[in-house]
């Protein structure tokens, strides 16, 4: 399987189990404003504080080119999850904080729809970007944090190959509040 190919309109995936992930683009719109909207209970716990006009077209306009010049820059991929068998939108994955020199990792958060939660879409995202981050992105390591009481999050990054490596005490701002957070990691086998 090629790790990255492009689909039949000429935009460039990452294909995993299932699954394929792409930079967002502006006619994902609305599938990400519908799935966001119907999920906002279900990720409000594990997410910063949205901002008042979190899912206008204004400020999704704007995400696309922050996501566009941090590509260009090597300074984070933000991609969406689609499931392979009818191209819908699942959920979404992000290697942020690249560091290159003697570093060469970067940080994964992803999140999936509330109605696509628990079907495996995630877990086999996770495992495609990381292998992307590996073969195409030349990192060593990837990290990756959740909040303790993620279970769902935990487990995600367990069956990708992550291995927990510690507690960050007040790690990240969750809605509102600064939150413990387990700490994984993984390494590329290859370097």
């Amino acid at each position: 399987m090629a790790l990255m190919r492009k689909d039949s309109d000429g935009s460039r995936r990452i294909d995993g189990e299932g699954v394929y992930l792409r930079a967002p683009e502006p006619r994902d719109y609305s599938d990400w404003s519908a799935v966001r909207e119907a999920s906002r209970g279900f990720l409000t716990p594990w997410e910063p504080t949205w901002a008042a006009d979190e899912l206008s077209r204004g400020s999704y306009r704007y995400k696309l080119r922050r996501y566009a010049e941090d590509s260009r820059d090597d300074r984070a991929y933000a991609l969406f999850v689609f499931r392979e068998e009818d191209d819908t939108l699942v959920g979404g994955a992000t290697l942020s904080n690249v560091r290159r020199g003697v570093a060469q990792t970067a940080s994964l958060g992803y999140w999936a729809g509330q109605m696509h939660a628990g079907h495996g879409y995630i877990t086999a995202a996770v495992r495609a970007v990381v292998r992307y981050a590996f073969e195409e992105l030349d990192l060593h390591r990837v990290e990756a944090a959740c909040q303790p009481d993620n279970i769902a999050s935990r487990r995600v990054l367990e069956k990708a190959g992550f291995t927990h490596e510690g507690v960050a005490k007040a790690y990240l701002k969750i809605n509102g509040a600064w939150r413990d957070h387990l700490l994984f990691g993984i390494v590329n086998a290859r370097m």
